[in-house]
């Protein structure tokens, strides 16, 4: 399976932390500063961000409450079933919580899960691991307890609170907030272990679930590989993205990301048509995000914005603006000033 941060994650995902933060008393515009994501975004059922959007909301939450213990395990706790959309309807209908894991692991990247995961039974018990190695290292403690905790929170979910972990297992030293933690799964974990990870008994794991409905199992299979594939961003579209939003930016030309991606421009131009997109739609929606965030999250004049997305002057970069939002940038930043 393609690593997770080879896809695209729902930006309603990323609405749950901002919600989350906004109950710990830290704004929106805190958590959304140099996200590029925007609050029309957030709530947007169809819109996709990348990895390092999410990224960089996660970091702003965890600057913004550096005092607050088991952060990440919180935010878990926030997750459920139904906020995943098809990846969680397909676990609801699995006939049994180990073909449930097996659905979950087929189809990660449609979870929030930044920890690479896997399954093991040793004939007690039947678990999930989690390894962080590959998550920059000042965010894996946060990612690890929020992907377990949301992991904690589907498995009693789907199971209806009729089961319980059986043994948790921790790499390192227990965190200053362990007796949080042992309240949360229920059970006092072992810490200094080879790995992370939650069991259950082998006869839980193979037991029945009360919402097993064998009539959707395919069906929901079949749109979660349909998903998959939308939101992988290793197709031609994500590879552009990812150099006008890296090394080459908002100014770079056709014929800059063509080299760069060693083709022609006719040929980018080609494929990218193939992808139901263009290179025009590429970097507008980026310009607009782009413009959209700093508007309302920074003092930046119109001149200087419209330079930064690649426009050769400011009346340029305005006329854009209004047909995209049916205002001027002008109008756009003193609404969400006010607001």
């Amino acid at each position: 399976m393609p690593a997770s941060g080879s896809f695209l994650h729902p930006a309603t995902i990323a609405q749950v932390m901002v919600n989350f933060a906004a109950s710990l008393g830290v704004d929106s515009d805190t958590c959304l500063l140099g996200t590029g994501i925007n609050e029309t975004l957030l709530e947007d059922s169809d819109a996709l961000i990348p990895r390092e959007q999410e990224m960089r909301l996660i970091e702003n939450i965890m600057l913004a409450l550096p005092d607050e213990p088991a952060l990440g395990f919180r935010l878990g706790q926030q997750y459920n079933v139904a906020t995943f959309g098809i990846w969680g309807f397909a676990l609801r209908t699995s006939r049994t919580l180990r073909d449930a894991a097996e659905t979950a692991m087929r189809y990660l990247p449609l979870s929030t899960a930044y920890c690479r995961m896997f399954t093991f039974d040793d004939g007690q018990y039947f678990g999930i691991g989690m390894d962080p190695s590959d998550i920059p290292r000042h965010l894996q403690q946060f990612l690890l307890e929020r992907d377990l905790a949301t992991g904690i929170n589907l498995v009693r979910e789907l199971s209806l609170a009729g089961l319980t972990i059986a043994r948790a297992e921790f790499q390192g030293d227990p965190p200053a907030y362990a007796d949080f933690v042992k309240t949360a799964i229920g059970v006092a974990p072992h810490y200094g272990q080879s790995r992370n990870a939650t069991m259950v008994s082998v006869e839980s794991a193979d037991k029945p679930l009360p919402t097993f409905n064998g009539n959707l199992v395919r069906m929901l299979e079949d749109q979660c590989r349909t998903q998959l594939q939308q939101r992988q961003v290793g197709g031609l579209a994500g590879q552009v993205r990812q150099h006008i939003l890296g090394r080459l930016g908002l100014i770079a030309t056709v014929e800059e990301v063509a080299s760069a991606l060693a083709m022609s421009p006719r040929s980018l131009r080609r494929k990218l048509e193939q992808e139901g997109t263009s290179f025009r739609q590429l970097i507008e929606e980026e310009r607009r995000q782009t413009a959209e965030q700093i508007l309302a999250g920074s003092d930046m004049t119109l001149d200087e914005l419209a330079i930064h997305l690649g426009y050769t002057d400011t009346a340029s970069f305005t006329r854009a603006f209004r047909r995209w939002l049916h205002m001027s940038p002008g109008e756009y930043r003193r609404r969400h000033k006010a607001s």
